[in-house]
């Protein structure tokens, strides 16, 4: 019995190490749309700054090219939605790994006192 015991523990183990790894792959591709949410708004309020006659250029490869501003403010509102809404879809897988996270804990938990109790009922026995 402990040895089943002992091999689903490990089983359970590796689910959690499993999701601790997605866990942080997610955190890190949120941390990174952070950084450019926080670009592109800084670009945003540069370009809100600019008159309207003003001379925009994009880069593009080596080469600068002229942009219409009102097409490069439209460009980078664009990015900032979509980077947000990037964000709260992160946000909620973040959310249901949290909630994996620690059904996962309880499960091992739980094994973990199975595991003890059969151990000291085999102590016992001896």
């Amino acid at each position: 019995m402990a040895d089943g015991l002992q091999k689903r523990m490990q089983q359970e183990v590796e689910k959690f190490k499993a999701i601790q790894k997605e866990y942080q792959a997610v955190i890190n591709s949120r941390q990174q749309l952070d950084s450019q949410l926080t670009e592109n708004n800084g670009v945003r309020d540069e370009l809100n700054l600019l008159e309207s006659d003003a001379n925009v250029f994009k880069l593009i490869g080596p080469v600068l090219v002229k942009q219409d501003l009102e097409e490069a403010r439209q460009n980078v509102n664009k990015r900032i939605d979509y980077i947000a809404g990037e964000t709260k879809r992160l946000d909620k897988t973040i959310e249901d790994l949290d909630k994996k996270q620690d059904t996962q804990r309880e499960a091992l938990g739980k094994l973990q006192q199975q595991l003890q109790q059969a151990q000291v009922k085999a102590a016992m026995k001896a």
